[in-house]
């Protein structure tokens, strides 16, 4: 298994090369990442949404793994986020929770299971941690301090996230880059801070302009981790499915695809179902034989 993240005591080399990681002995804890800002190391997440996404990611060594409300998309077959339950995000993270994965678990809280208020927000934390979860990821700035600070005060650590929200896309009209003129970038900016001094311990950046990102990563003491928001993020997240192209379509313009898995396995598939068909699917090495001695006396029975 690869090595990296908190207790490091020897450098490593990834795999595929880049910058070495410090090397890891122990799980990855919300004070661990909040004490990566600034030491210039960019922290790593992934999503996972299942025992076996949960094990690559962790092989591959990544700092935390995100089960997504995106899971509604890319699992689940639906358009948006929208439709994805509190029970279908536990359901997951009690999956990926069961690898006793070496990388942090953060759930996503997803949309109404917040937007009600303290009392529910709260509540619905507890069903993702209960399910594994080591922290919740909620979206939206100072109009959801109350929430953030009462799902803290519970002792549940949570990550905030700015933007692109997929779960408001309705209200921006799409998936849109967000804070493209001044006044939007000045809020995201004030956001981010509020969302710092609330006590998150991390903060996804999603579909905003590069400077912005790096404006909002020197104004806030937590570390930012950018999605479509440039290099100067203090650390960067993509969806599992993007990275390793189980999807054809044309990804986003941020997805940088490092396989093209889902061709892949049609092709192995195809390639069994032929086998099948053909007569050459299960061969002798492939079967399970009774005892030579018993066989006349079965057939004759």
């Amino acid at each position: 298994m690869a090595t990296y993240g908190p207790e490091s005591t020897t450098p490593t080399t990834p795999p595929m090369g880049g910058a070495p990681a410090p090397a890891r002995r122990s799980k990855v804890t919300a004070p661990w990442v909040r004490s990566r800002k600034g030491s210039g190391q960019p922290l790593v997440m992934v999503t996972a949404y299942d025992a076996p996404s949960a094990r690559v990611a962790d092989g591959a060594g990544v700092d935390l793994v995100l089960v997504g409300d995106s899971l509604a998309m890319v699992v689940l077959g639906y358009e948006d986020t929208l439709h994805v339950t509190v029970e279908d995000m536990a359901h997951h993270t009690a999956a990926v929770a069961r690898t006793s994965p070496t990388p942090m678990v953060v759930a996503d809280l997803p949309w109404m299971s917040y937007h009600t208020g303290a009392y529910d927000a709260v509540r619905n934390a507890a069903v993702l941690v209960r399910a594994g979860a080591q922290a919740v990821k909620l979206e939206g700035g100072r109009k959801r301090l109350e929430v953030v600070e009462a799902i803290i005060d519970a002792e549940i650590p949570v990550m905030g996230h700015l933007g692109l929200t997929p779960q408001s896309f309705h209200s921006m009209g799409g998936f849109k880059v967000q804070g493209k003129d001044l006044e939007a970038a000045k809020a995201l900016i004030d956001d981010a801070r509020a969302l710092s001094d609330a006590g998150c311990f991390a903060i996804v950046l999603e579909g905003i302009p590069d400077v912005v990102a790096q404006l909002i990563t020197e104004s806030v003491a937590v570390p930012t981790i950018g999605i479509g928001a440039g290099p100067h993020c203090d650390g960067q997240v993509l969806v599992f499915h993007d990275v390793l192209g189980f999807d054809e379509q044309r990804p986003p313009k941020f997805v940088r695809r490092y396989a093209a898995l889902q061709a892949e396995a049609t092709s192995a598939l195809s390639r069994w179902a032929e086998d099948v068909r053909a007569g050459r699917f299960p061969d002798d090495g492939e079967t399970y034989h009774l005892a030579a001695n018993a066989v006349p006396a079965l057939i004759h029975q």
